[in-house]
Formats: structure tokens, C-alpha cells, sequence
């Protein structure tokens, strides 16, 4: 936490963090101009001290970095804190208006979340393939496939009901997990059809990187999953470093 709260603790990390929250994905050129007063490098370091304290997530696309802004440990804040005291959730992104080309497939994610866990990156891959394990932080859904590309997945509610269903598009088996996920808990997303997503597990100093990419959010499901991903990623942490669920 101690990262974070330095992050926080700077007026200019600010405005780029409340720019990044209103335009996501954003190159450095871009958010050099929300702080005109100050160099380019200056603007570098600032993104670096929120890179650290994972308030913020990157993807180099062609020469340029594009940045993305990470809630999950702000929202750990909240759980630890002020969750005690209030109930609502904290309402961490606002909307972004994407564009996507007729036909094509996005290579550039529009939303990035990311996490540090103190497990191996072993358990954190079971805990995201293993449908005993996503009951315990997705929503009470049970995860149900086979991890081969071109086959089909469910997420299954406590009742055996279909929440979510789509298709795995490729495994690496330990490492990377990306699918076609199709939204059915509510008539307004199941109409604006499946996003892509992919769950990325790797190494970080001597901690676990989880790191998950949306493609294609757009409408309805963007104000949905990037409210709701943030207590799923936040679980899934909380279970792995504490052996049960965050509530409860």
C-alpha cells in the first residue's frame, strides 16, 4: 500500500490519473498535455511512480506506450478501509467511447486491469482455469470448459443456469487464456454480444503479475464489467494470499 499512497500523493499523478479516467489507453504525447507546465520527462517520471504502485497498466503498440488505468488496488483501499464503514461501491471508471473497425479484430486493448499477488504464478493460473475456485471470487459462477482453442466455455451459477458463455480462443497453457465471453445475466448485454478477453499470469519479482485485457468493451458492457472487474480481480487476490473469499 505504501506505493500506492506515494503515488496518490503528488496534484500532477492526479490529473493524470483523473485524464486516463475519462480517455482511456491514452500515449505518453497525449497525456504530456494535460500537464503543459511540465517536460516530457517530468511527465515519464510521474507515469513510472504509477506504474509502481500499479495504479496504472501499459501496452507498447507500434512505438508507443499506451496507458491504462488500473483500479484494483484502489480498490483494495476500499475494501480494507472503506468498506468497513460505507456499502455502496466506490465508482472507479467513467465511459469511453470506442471505435472498431467493420470486420476487423482489435490487436490493442481498450482496458487493461492488473495485480500483484503473493502466490506462485502456478496457483494463480489454477485459480483462474479451476471452476471450484472462480465460485469462491466470480460472482459465486463456476467456470466449465475444456482449455483447447475452438472449444466451447460456460460460466455456471449456483443453480446450474448459464451467466456467461463464449468460446476459448487460445491457451498457453500457465501463462495466457483468452476467450470470447458473452455476458447473459441481463437482456441489455446479451444484446450487444461477446468482448474479448484474455488472462495473462507471469513472473514479477518474485511476486505474481495477473493482468487481464478487454478488447472490444463498448455500450452497456463497458460501464458493467469495468465496474464489476475490479471486485472479481480484487477476490481473486484476497483468496490467494488469504486462502478464502473477501467477503465473508
Amino acid at each position: 500500500m505504501d506505493t500506492v499512497f506515494r503515488a496518490l500523493n503528488d496534484e500532477g499523478r492526479r490529473h493524470l490519473l483523473d485524464s486516463l479516467l475519462l480517455r482511456d489507453g491514452q500515449a505518453l504525447r497525449e497525456l504530456c498535455a494535460v500537464l503543459p507546465n511540465m517536460t516530457r520527462h517530468g511527465v515519464m517520471n510521474h507515469l513510472r511512480v504509477l506504474e509502481e504502485g500499479g495504479l496504472i497498466a501499459t501496452a507498447k503498440v507500434g512505438r508507443e506506450r499506451h496507458h491504462y488505468l488500473n483500479p484494483v488496488p484502489i480498490q483494495l483501499i476500499h475494501d480494507r478501509w472503506i468498506n468497513k464503514f460505507t456499502a455502496p461501491a466506490v465508482q472507479l471508471l467513467a465511459h469511453m467511447t470506442t471505435e472498431l473497425d467493420q470486420g476487423a479484430t482489435m490487436t490493442t486493448p481498450n482496458h487493461v486491469y492488473e495485480t500483484y499477488i503473493r502466490c506462485t504464478p502456478e496457483a494463480a493460473w489454477q485459480a483462474i482455469v479451476d471452476g471450484d475456485k472462480t465460485a469462491q471470487y466470480f460472482y459465486g459462477t463456476r467456470l466449465d470448459c475444456v482449455l483447447e482453442a475452438g472449444t466451447p466455455m460456460r460460466y455456471l451459477g449456483q443453480d446450474g443456469g448459464v451467466v456467461a458463455d463464449g468460446e476459448i480462443l487460445d491457451v498457453d497453457p500457465g501463462h495466457r487464456l483468452e476467450m470470447m465471453f458473452h455476458a447473459r445475466w441481463s437482456p441489455e448485454l446479451d444484446a450487444e454480444g461477446p468482448v474479448r478477453m484474455a488472462w495473462i499470469v507471469e513472473e514479477a519479482m518474485g511476486l505474481t503479475k495477473v493482468r487481464v485485457e478487454y478488447y472490444d468493451l463498448q455500450g452497456r458492457t463497458y460501464d458493467d464489467f469495468t465496474q464489476g472487474l475490479p471486485f472479481i480481480v480484487a477476490g481473486l487476490k484476497t483468496l490467494l494470499e488469504t486462502g478464502g473469499p473477501i467477503h465473508g
